[in-house]
């Protein structure tokens, strides 16, 4: 995997990306997987994964380290959540009426989130956001969502969209209904309040990133979380908590437990249904049955509606990915690899003297390198650097690394072997010039004004 032998055959995914992006807008179905998120020398597309493998079109293998965008928390292809999938697949996957799953996955779900009453199903992130936001607007009669300026991602729709770079085609009437404070601070968010008087719905926020293990705001995620859920209602306000990243990594089932919250509506997403296209929604009985229908004579809230949100096949990933968790200590030994990456990582850094060009923030449960360019300042380009030189030593890595159950010591051990022999060209490219190193163009953000 490491060594002289590199891999420099990529002509599958050359014909692949030349010809994608006359069929699919961005040539992928998230931005985050798009080519001008990857350097030139890198696959374009993915065959099959097992375990901790996945492997392209040229048949290159690569010990993954990114996990399909964190949402794979066991392993590609494992076999107890695939072999309770391929079961259920022969029952048929869709129907007329609710599948008996519906209830069992509520049922269970729910018990493992006892802060609330209530949940509803869906296939993306995004959906559950905006959901959440709704019943907000509903439940307060209010229109404005607030949330941490220096979030990401919340969803794909107009109430966040509006808010980025990436603006084009959302009115501005949208766009100016939501509002935005400084993460982590409690002062910011009450002068919003306070600038904003009876007019905010809901405020919605991760409860926790990977960053707050570098942060210096002086407070922590449960301090502050406590005291915003409080503010937010003192000022008639919903609070929403969103697991979508942190959900089966900090803790089980997340955040909320790990902190002993109670917001009044929680989103999950990603690893928890290890890949599969499951997410949901909780929240309490008050705010959730404005979305049903057995309050005679009130106003209909139309919440979600998805003929795909209750497929079979994944409320059972869902179903056995839950079972796995509680059986086994998933989170004891992800945030245990995490841990091991850490310190190898930090000892790494410090052997090569580096330690002035690379950031760790050291979060075991997502633990991510930052890159910086001579200046000392983080630099895309350095960071497409080394994304090329680990994958070429059969590594798939873009800065982070999410651990799953089927990653071990050993699998870890391989990731810095190639993490030393990339630092190495990372650290000629300091001296010399990255532009003899770097083939192609640099890896360039999602949220941009312009191609």
């Amino acid at each position: 995997m490491t060594g002289k032998h590199k891999i420099t055959n990529f002509s599958k995914s050359d014909i692949y990306r030349n010809k994608i992006h006359k069929l699919i807008p961005g040539g992928a179905h998230t931005y985050s997987k798009g080519d001008d998120q990857f350097p030139t020398l890198s696959p374009a597309a993915i065959s099959r994964g097992k375990g901790v493998f996945i492997w392209d079109l040229d048949n290159n293998k690569y010990l993954d380290c990114s996990m399909g965008l964190t949402s794979v928390s066991l392993g590609h292809a494992f076999e107890p959540v695939v072999d309770a999938v391929k079961k259920e697949l022969s029952n048929g996957v869709n129907f007329q009426r609710p599948s008996h799953l519906e209830m069992e996955m509520a049922e269970r779900f729910l018990e493992i989130v006892p802060q609330h009453d209530m949940i509803k199903f869906a296939k993306t992130g995004s959906i559950v956001t905006s959901a959440a936001v709704k019943l907000a607007r509903a439940f307060t009669n209010k229109k404005l969502v607030a949330f941490p300026s220096d979030h990401p991602f919340y969803s794909y729709d107009d109430w966040f969209i509006g808010t980025t770079d990436c603006n084009k085609g959302v009115p501005s009437e949208i766009s100016e209904m939501s509002v935005t404070f400084k993460s982590c601070n409690l002062d910011s968010l009450k002068q919003l309040f306070e600038k904003y008087p009876n007019q905010i719905a809901c405020v919605i926020t991760e409860p926790e990133k990977n960053t707050c293990s570098n942060c210096n705001c002086g407070s922590s995620p449960e301090t502050f979380l406590k005291e915003a859920i409080k503010l937010s209602h003192k000022y008639g306000a919903l609070f929403i908590i969103d697991e979508m990243v942190s959900g089966f990594k900090a803790s089980f089932p997340g955040a909320i437990t790990k902190y002993d919250l109670k917001p009044d509506m929680t989103t999950w997403g990603k690893g928890i249904a290890n890949g599969f296209s499951f997410c949901a929604l909780t929240g309490t009985k008050q705010i959730m049955e404005l979305g049903g229908i057995l309050n005679k004579g009130e106003e209909k809230v139309f919440l979600i509606s998805t003929t795909h949100g209750g497929e079979t096949h994944a409320l059972t990933a869902g179903l056995a990915t839950i079972d796995f968790f509680q059986n086994n200590n998933v989170i004891e030994h992800n945030q245990e690899i995490g841990d091991l990456f850490l310190s190898k990582s930090l000892e790494l850094i410090n052997k090569l003297g580096m330690i002035n060009y690379i950031d760790i923030l050291s979060c075991n449960w997502l633990p991510t390198l930052n890159f910086k360019d001579n200046s000392g300042v983080i630099s895309s380009a350095f960071r497409t650097l080394i994304m090329q030189e680990m994958f070429a030593r059969g590594v798939f890595f873009q800065g982070y690394f999410c651990p799953s159950f089927s990653h071990t010591p050993e699998h870890v051990n391989l990731i810095i072997n190639a993490l030393s022999e990339s630092l190495i060209v990372y650290k000629e490219a300091l001296e010399n010039g990255i532009e003899k190193y770097l083939i192609g163009d640099e890896a360039k953000p999602v949220f941009r004004k312009y191609l």
